[in-house]
């Protein structure tokens, strides 16, 4: 058993504790508090004296792609949009071979836990290249097994069972810490019928989706009105595919799919109807605000979902789309695009966002009874973060000092069920 101390403790679940501790007992949190009580509740257990820190929940990076992690900043001289992005990657990425997918995977799992980050939910086409990352740095997460390109209904059921031998060999390799779900990857790459089945069983069988929706200007053009960049792929390859002339999120509705409760990527071309759609089904919204501005893509009303009531949480996407997974950088920018979004009514405040950068991750990941704040008896998946740098002061408020003032590289130690998986070496 042991105790950590420092400046400040920051639960989530409610306000800071000045001169705070976390009492730790084997994989779980076992007290919280002042640090003078916890040493007196647990008196003759070793106290680390963290200094000018807080030590918060793990971060939860909720949308990822470990396994393109190789193309970090090969991407960045397209110079046209989305389409000829889309092009290049898929161009580079089948040049890379198992082991560059493996060596990329753990890189950027290591790159996350050097962050603060503890848990992922990573898509992948090769999602046990993303498994065994997570394993092998020790951190937590749901890895998403992710359809191939499959929108034709003629191919539903041999794209099915190819999909679902694909994850039952991904589930066959879950752990307490690492578990594992589907990716019909997004309303342009998946054919109805598919979609549904896939919806049927993960239901049937609790299984968690996630599926990347309403994230583009050219996705929109499609399902709303059979036309763009999209029709011309599917007429050069032969498939069929035929448009709802419906918003992603309709269709996802009346296809059934919302009812599995889907964790949806990006969400940036929403409207009210659909934030209805999105609350009522109890599905949740991955956020990545920095990926949509790179392409251009706009900003996800995030203002909306909040009063609706959506579950939100952060994702870096992959780092061909964003260079870094920094979740401290990525609070920053969704609070900054939110309050600069039109039509704003208010600033989305700094605890908002630190809430769904944890905890919110947490509940998108259907994981809020383990993590996502620092309560006792939940699994001690904690970040240690130093406060000690001459930006982040005078820490006027701590909440702003984490989200405007840091970032990854203030990170000291990260804590996933107890266990350090990162410790910042000393200068």
């Amino acid at each position: 058993m042991k105790i950590l101390a420092a400046q400040f403790v920051l639960p989530i679940s409610s306000d800071f504790i000045e001169n705070g501790a976390v009492a730790i007992k084997g994989n779980r949190i076992a007290g919280v508090g002042n640090r003078s009580e916890i040493e007196a509740e647990f008196s003759g257990c070793d106290t680390e004296d963290l200094g000018e820190a807080v030590i918060m929940p793990g971060l939860v990076n909720c949308h990822s792609h470990l396994e393109i992690t190789a193309l970090r900043n090969a991407l960045d001289d397209v110079e046209h949009d989305f389409r000829s992005w889309l092009l290049k990657l898929n161009s580079l990425r089948s040049e890379l071979t198992a082991n560059d997918i493996e060596a990329a995977a753990v890189s950027g799992a290591l790159e996350g836990a050097q962050a603060g980050v503890t848990c992922f939910g990573d898509i992948g086409r090769f999602a046990g290249a993303g498994m065994a990352a997570l394993k092998t740095v020790g951190l937590r997460g749901t890895i998403y097994q992710e359809t191939e390109f499959s929108p034709d209904n003629r191919t539903a059921d041999t794209d099915f069972v190819a999909l679902t031998s694909k994850f039952e060999d991904l589930r066959s390799q879950e752990t307490e810490l690492v578990r594992a779900g589907l990716s019909p990857h997004s309303p342009y790459t998946v054919g109805s019928q598919l979609f549904e089945v896939i919806a049927q069983y993960s239901i049937l069988n609790k299984v968690p989706i996630t599926i990347h929706a309403a994230e583009s200007a050219s996705e929109m053009e499609l399902l709303t009105k059979g036309a763009g960049f999209f029709t011309e792929v599917y007429d050069k390859f032969g498939f069929e595919w035929h448009s709802p002339h419906s918003t992603p999120i309709e269709y996802l509705d009346r296809i059934g799919v919302l009812a599995a409760q889907p964790l949806l990527a990006h969400c940036v071309f929403v409207n009210e109807e659909d934030i209805k759609r999105i609350a009522g089904a109890g599905a949740k919204v991955a956020h990545c605000p920095k990926s949509n501005a790179k392409f251009g893509h706009g900003y996800a009303p995030v203002e909306s979902m909040i009063n609706s009531g959506i579950t939100i949480g952060l994702g870096s996407d992959s780092v061909a789309s964003n260079n870094i997974c920094d979740l401290f950088e990525e609070s920053r920018f969704a609070s900054l695009a939110a309050r600069n979004r039109v039509g704003s009514s208010r600033f989305i405040t700094s605890g908002e966002i630190l809430e769904i950068a944890t905890l919110g991750g947490a509940k998108a990941l259907g994981l809020e009874s383990k993590i996502g704040t620092i309560e006792q008896g939940k699994d001690a998946d904690l970040a240690v973060v130093s406060l000690s740098s001459i930006r982040q002061k005078p820490i006027n408020d701590v909440n702003a000092a984490l989200v405007f003032s840091t970032c990854a590289a203030d990170v000291l130690i990260t804590l996933v069920a107890g266990k350090e998986v990162y410790r910042r070496a000393s200068a």
